[in-house]
């Protein structure tokens, strides 16, 4: 029932990234079109013509533009859906303030404490931290050895992690994808554009330093824009990498200070 579920709920999510991906590139194709590609934005109004800002000199980028446009969109759109995600995961309070609650608590052996700790903090890492708490206070009333009770209790807390995080590293793909994919279209739409810049030129016959230089121009546009996207996913990806990354330590530094607790236990019963 729960790989069902699991199942479900993965194909799920990936059809809404699917669709938030169209969707952007479906943005991007009207920011490119109506807003970059306005009359005004033109001399003489005419879109073909010469252009009197930005926004124009970009749209002469070319079909590749729009792509990118949407392309840039994603890196936003899924690493706001990452910070939520993750701000949740860590709990309603700081991270570090409380670990040390927890910590304390778990050292000092009151376990009831640091359970009702995980309850009022909630969010993957106090769930993960909670299984772990639990499953040493029935080690406790079995009796386990020091050695037993560690394996058991790092199995429950690897299972619980497992059914936790994975929900953090979900749609990072796409922003790792995104960083190579970012540059190379970028890269792809300024070689079409130098194609069609220097093909013109041939077709001319005469030399038209003017024309080449616009042309030029024009492709190289796509490159500056694949390069600002993949910027911005780069920066996004290592964000949120160190972030789960900072999640998972404080797990496992749980767990460790559990387990350590335990072995105080159970040294006190033998003297």
């Amino acid at each position: 029932m729960a790989n069902v579920k699991k199942e479900s709920t993965s194909n799920g999510g990936g059809m809404v990234s699917g669709l938030i991906i169209v969707a952007c590139i479906g943005v991007g194709v009207l920011i490119w079109k109506f807003i970059m590609g306005n009359p005004s934005n033109f001399e003489g109004g005419n879109s073909e013509g010469i252009p009197l800002n930005t926004l124009g000199q970009v749209y002469h980028g070319g079909a590749v533009v729009p792509v990118l446009l949407g392309m840039l969109l994603m890196v936003l759109v899924f690493s706001i859906e990452r910070f939520f995600v993750i701000s949740k995961a860590a709990g309603k309070d700081k991270l570090d303030a409380f670990m040390t609650k927890v910590q304390l608590s778990i050292k000092t052996g009151e376990i009831d404490e640091a359970i009702v700790l995980c309850d009022k903090q909630q969010g993957s890492v106090a769930n993960s931290i909670k299984s772990a708490l639990v499953k040493y206070q029935a080690v406790k009333k079995e009796g386990f050895n020091s050695e037993e009770a560690a394996e058991t209790i790092h199995k429950e807390i690897e299972e619980a992690t497992s059914l936790e995080m994975p929900m953090l590293q979900k749609n990072m793909t796409i922003i790792s994808s995104l960083v190579s994919l970012g540059t190379l279209v970028g890269l792809l739409g300024t070689v079409a554009g130098m194609i069609k810049a220097f093909g013109a030129l041939a077709a001319a016959g005469t030399p038209d330093q003017a024309a080449l230089a616009a042309g030029i121009s024009e492709a190289l546009i796509n490159t500056a824009t694949g390069i600002g996207t993949s910027a911005v996913a780069i920066i996004s990806y290592n964000f949120f990498t160190s972030k789960i990354d900072d999640l998972t330590y404080s797990i496992d530094e749980a767990a460790v200070s559990i387990v350590n607790t335990y072995r105080r236990f159970r040294g006190s019963l033998k003297q």
